[in-house]
């Protein structure tokens, strides 16, 4: 009889990106969230001034599903989730792919406080999963995840990893540099950590703080120095969210980008979203922690192709 060929290291993290996704959704199942597809082109598309898209003909490429999800929630469907292929031009890297893979999930009645807490949840559920037991082996880092999972706000890592105050740092417009290059690196190496309460500048698609009107009901979520996920309490208020989309075709233009044109769908049914949160997580990020892969380009079956 002929001996199984043992997998290649290739074939082994293939094995392990399986074992994520199908304890993603057994996850989502076992909490009554509803899978959903919603469309990958799209007439229109979140204005982001740092992300670039990709055409198909007349229409976008979507970056996230977002909007789409979020009019299911307007129409009544209040637990949903989604894992889909996202597109965004001129992303490459040891993190980064064009073509990469998300799961977001929206839940009516949470805030973002809950989108920690069911975070940290699934994390543990995919660790159980895999046996990978209380601690996770990352390129020589110990994480544990049996301790709650850390939360830290974005005035506290400046201060703790920048040596400046936040503050400081969005005057001089050296917020994001700062962020990329002295502060995520440092987070989450010891234990999974929600980096929260972004400032009102910061706010992206996120509800105010209700007790701090200069901060954003948001967070994002780090394991061994990568960013995993960004979630929102969700603004629900349509005037004010084209006013940030507004603000962020301006910063296009001073980039010397295009100006994209406002989804006016969602505008329009936004008004009809109940309060909620909601969550993307990147799942190529995530099995490259569970696999041990050094590259993102190790645990997905094809790289980008140029013909």
């Amino acid at each position: 009889m002929d001996q199984a060929i043992p997998p290649s290291s290739h074939g082994r993290h293939l094995e392990t990106r399986a074992g994520v996704i199908r304890l993603i959704r057994e996850f989502f199942w076992l909490h009554r969230y509803l899978e959903v597809e919603t469309p990958v082109k799209s007439p229109a598309v979140i204005p982001e001034a740092h992300i670039d898209l990709f055409m198909a003909e007349e229409h976008f490429l979507t970056a996230s599903p977002e909007l789409y999800m979020k009019r299911l929630l307007a129409r009544g469907y209040p637990k949903i989730f989604q894992i889909c292929k996202c597109f965004r031009k001129n992303e490459r890297g040891c993190f980064h792919l064009p073509e990469m893979t998300l799961l977001e999930w929206y839940g009516a009645g949470d805030t973002y406080l809950d989108l920690m807490d069911q975070c940290q949840a699934l994390v543990r559920h995919i660790a159980a999963g895999l046996n990978c037991g209380d601690f996770l082996s990352y390129q020589g880092m110990t994480l544990d995840l049996a301790q709650p999972f850390k939360r830290l706000t974005v005035h506290q890592a400046f201060e703790a990893h920048a040596g400046r105050s936040c503050d400081q740092a969005l005057d001089e417009g050296s917020f994001h540099e700062i962020m990329g290059f002295d502060i995520e690196p440092c987070l989450g190496q010891k234990q999974p950590v929600f980096l929260m309460d972004y400032p009102r500048s910061l706010a992206s698609l996120a509800a105010l703080h209700p007790k701090n009107p200069t901060l954003a009901q948001r967070c994002e979520f780090y394991m061994a120095g990568i960013e995993l996920a960004n979630g929102f309490t969700e603004l629900t208020d349509a005037a004010v969210q084209r006013r940030r989309f507004d603000m962020e075709n301006q910063i296009r233009i001073s980039q010397g980008l295009s100006v994209l044109p406002l989804p006016e769908t969602f505008l329009s049914e936004l008004d009809a979203l109940p309060e909620c949160a909601g969550i993307a997580l990147g799942v190529d990020r995530l099995v490259m922690l569970f696999a041990n892969a050094s590259c993102i380009d190790q645990v997905v079956a094809f790289t980008p192709e140029i013909c």
